[in-house]
């Protein structure tokens, strides 16, 4: 039987969020990213009125105020992106219960058989935008294909807000004359290689031999001369979330922090930042990472695996902390640093502790979580973003 795949992609999320929260932001250029006082960062997430100015992801805030002085700028706030995130996909489950959210921003639907309940898959796709656009105050691009791989491609054919239909039979005249670096899964390192092969569209692609594209690139390479072909069976798993491994969090620093004392500051920070992120999704990890990057762009990730499962930012910062000391000669400059927790798994039931000391600490950062949530970022945070090496509230 066909199958009937949406995937819906929600625009300029992180900055959609903040305009759906001030209606006053409608039609203003808002950026999401680093810090504009400090003009350190990049920039996450830009709306069109910004991206209409120049603005693009990945460019530095300074770049970005440069270009568009007139935009209004945030901080991120993962809450509040993971919130609305959970409000579109219970919408998405009002449709169907074949629902995989692919990013924070982006979930595949599977509505085939569901044309008796909702209409024809068109239909359906204006049905899910409409409630999304009121009840949650964004809009999405919807695609709609016969496999996960075409519904991809066809929600980034249109937007912003745009309904796509791509079928087995549209390929070669919509996606073989893209450039191949359009086509998912292709990056900007398989780009290259696949110009030494005189490969520049999907085109190219889907007509070369398969089986040289095996010999040079392995099982990837037939991966991607299939999707050059439209061809995708992979099936749409609502349960893929049971099965992230893990979530972290980066950031590029104003000035060299050169003091094991300085670095701990920021690790501490980026801690909270990935448990909070962690207990957001109902998830414990095992595995501590910690990434740094020095003024030449030298780069150093470290891991450290814990006796049991946490997601408290107590155990993360001391983990990492530990991995700083033994790795990371005090006195060496530093420019990026990052922190991340893996080997994740859903919290289901837990051993509380004798004297109850890790329950009083989970309530504790709970507490902030929710109070962060409802007031946002800056209602609460640890006296050490104060000092000069604070980045995250300063």
């Amino acid at each position: 039987m066909p199958r009937t795949i949406f995937l819906a992609d929600m625009n300029a999320f992180y900055a959609s969020v903040h305009q759906a929260l001030d209606p006053s932001l409608k039609g203003r250029p808002v950026i999401v990213g680093g810090d504009p006082q400090k003009r350190h960062g990049v920039v996450l997430a830009a709306s069109y009125e910004a991206k209409a100015r120049g603005v693009k992801t990945g460019m530095t805030v300074y770049e970005a105020e440069r270009l568009c002085p007139e935009g209004v700028f945030f901080r991120p706030q993962h809450h509040l992106y993971l919130s609305f995130s959970a409000r579109i996909i219970n919408i998405m489950r009002g449709f169907t219960p074949l629902v995989e959210p692919f990013s924070v921003d982006e979930a595949f639907l599977d509505v085939t058989g569901c044309e008796k309940l909702f209409g024809p898959p068109v239909e359906i796709a204006k049905k899910l935008k409409k409630r999304i656009r009121e009840e949650v105050g964004v809009t999405c691009s919807i695609g709609i294909g016969p496999n996960k791989l075409l519904a991809k491609m066809a929600a980034g054919l249109q937007k912003p807000d745009g309904l796509t239909v791509l079928g087995s039979e549209d390929v070669p005249a919509r996606l073989w004359p893209l450039p191949v670096r359009e086509l998912f899964g292709v990056g900007p390192r398989y780009e290259h290689h696949l110009k030494l092969f005189n490969i520049h569209t999907i085109g190219d692609l889907a007509k070369f031999p398969v089986k040289i594209l095996k010999k040079r690139f392995g099982v990837y390479g037939e991966v991607l001369w299939r999707c050059a072909n439209g061809i995708d069976e992979s099936p749409v798993d609502p349960d893929s979330l049971e099965r992230v491994k893990s979530v972290g969090h980066q950031i590029t620093l104003p000035r060299d922090y050169r003091t094991h004392e300085e670095i701990r500051v920021v690790i501490l920070e980026l801690a909270d930042l990935v448990a909070e992120r962690a207990r957001a999704g109902g998830y414990a990890g095992k595995v501590v990472v910690l990434s740094l990057k020095d003024a030449r762009f030298a780069w150093l990730s470290r891991m450290k695996t814990l006796p049991e499962r946490t997601d408290l930012a107590r155990d993360i910062y001391r983990a990492a902390g530990e991995l700083l000391a033994r790795h990371w000669p005090d006195g060496w400059p530093v420019r990026m640093v990052g922190v991340a927790l893996g080997g994740l798994a859903p919290v289901k039931m837990e051993q509380p502790t004798l004297f109850g000391e890790r329950e009083k600490i989970k309530r504790s950062e709970r507490a902030c979580d929710r109070i962060r949530s409802r007031f946002g970022e800056r209602a609460v945070f640890r006296a050490a973003s104060l000092t000069k090496a604070g980045v995250r509230h300063a």
